[in-house]
């Protein structure tokens, strides 16, 4: 099929117009690299680079193509023939290993003012620093981290069901009050929540480099920490973090029957936090109180694609007494994040966000709401960049500040 639907909706090449960014042209390249017709080079590496992983294009594809995945491909495949640079290798080392990633972490939480300039809306950095350009704005680290201030068990008087929460990176690390808000909102709707303690990163900015061994190892660790607990379900803050249990896990273990029996088990009951509350335990608007605010939703792509959660998201938000929704021309577009894209390539990534800008501007809402911490990174930048006065909300916090206000 070359019929070059995806060239309408891809991010990347309505800001280059290169075919090479576009997913015909890699569909193309990848069949060309996995028949071993093309070997290695640093140019084809850049090529495969260029995908922001929202897949745009999978959603209109007439044919049911998932090029996404068919650039998955490519790129495990480079690996496996050059290995990682030995940067990435270095980075990805730590982040699989929780004990020293939380470590280092937690250090730079403690030192975060040596080396950057603290702000009202974030902090940047003094000194160029690889991959963070002096302009960029982003969240302070948070001390302690969501992990080090919540317990691991966390019961209600009256509680019918119980979850297991997996926070994600930018939740624990960055924005400790979104998981708070999962708390205090499961609370509300008479639901236990467990926080394991042991949890760590999903592991896919790892298997989006490429490389699937270490990603498989992170898939491993996660899913012998979640299958421990006897849980009603899995949820997620995140739709990263959740499409990693859903769909990632499973098909990194399909080749271990085991582990891939516990991993199928964990992602049939894994939830973005919005789809379990209104598709299993039923919202009750009755108990919401208002919030007198004007909002817009920005759809992260793998709420929207991925966990099919936008229309539970907007659910939510409309279901709020005194809450005023605003939608954008287009909420579904990239925001240009795509985890670390922004920080490889954050020109191009901030061209892509500008059209956000734009859209966030024209719907003159106080509040922007979205349902990733990545997103919201990115949406804060461009935010402060541009000096614009919208605040951004995970869409558990607005919820939770309704909760708060009910009589």
């Amino acid at each position: 099929m070359k019929c070059g639907n995806c060239q309408a909706v891809c991010p990347l090449y309505k800001e280059t117009k290169a075919e090479g960014t576009v997913a015909r042209g890699k569909v193309k390249l990848t069949e060309a690299v996995l028949e071993n017709k093309l070997p290695y080079s640093h140019k084809l590496a850049k090529i495969f680079e260029m995908c922001l992983q929202c897949k745009a294009c999978a959603a209109i594809c007439p044919c049911g193509v998932e090029p996404d995945k068919i650039v998955l491909a490519a790129r495990a495949k480079l690996v496996q023939e050059r290995g990682l640079p030995t940067v990435k290798k270095m980075i990805f080392k730590v982040l699989s290993n929780p004990g020293l990633f939380k470590t280092g972490l937690a250090v730079g939480a403690r030192t975060q003012g040596l080396f950057f300039k603290q702000r009202e809306d974030g902090q940047s950095t003094r000194v160029p620093i690889s991959g963070i350009v002096l302009r960029r704005v982003i969240p302070k680290l948070a001390v302690p981290s969501f992990l080090g201030r919540v317990p691991e068990n966390n019961t209600f008087p009256g509680a019918t069901k119980t979850i297991a929460f997996f926070s994600g990176c930018t939740t624990n690390f960055a924005y400790p009050g979104v998981g708070s808000a999962l708390i205090e909102v499961m609370k509300r709707n008479n639901i236990n929540v467990i926080v394991p303690k042991a949890q760590h990163c999903c592991g896919l900015p790892v298997l989006m480099h490429g490389d699937v061994e270490t990603a498989t190892q992170m898939a491993k660790s996660s899913v012998d920490i979640f299958s421990k607990y006897d849980v009603d379900a899995i949820i997620t803050v995140c739709g990263t973090c959740g499409e990693s249990f859903r769909v990632h896990y499973p098909e990194l273990l399909q080749n271990d029957p085991e582990y891939y029996a516990k991993a199928k088990a964990l992602s049939e009951k894994t939830y973005d936090f919005a789809q379990y509350l209104v598709d299993v335990v039923g919202l009750d608007p009755a108990k919401l109180g208002p919030v007198d605010a004007t909002v817009t939703y920005h759809v992260p792509c793998h709420i929207g694609r991925s966990m099919k959660a936008k229309d539970q998201q907007l659910n939510i938000i409309n279901s709020i007494p005194g809450v005023k929704y605003h939608p954008m021309r287009d909420p579904d577009r990239c925001c240009g994040g795509a985890g670390s894209f922004s920080l490889t390539h954050y020109d191009l990534s901030y061209d892509i966000l500008k059209h956000k800008l734009d859209d966030i501007a024209f719907t003159d809402a106080d509040y922007v709401i979205t349902g990733c911490g990545s997103c919201r990174m990115q949406l804060n930048d461009g935010i402060a960049q541009e000096k614009m006065t919208q605040k951004v909300m995970h869409t558990v916090e607005l919820l939770a500040q309704s909760y708060q206000n009910a009589k």
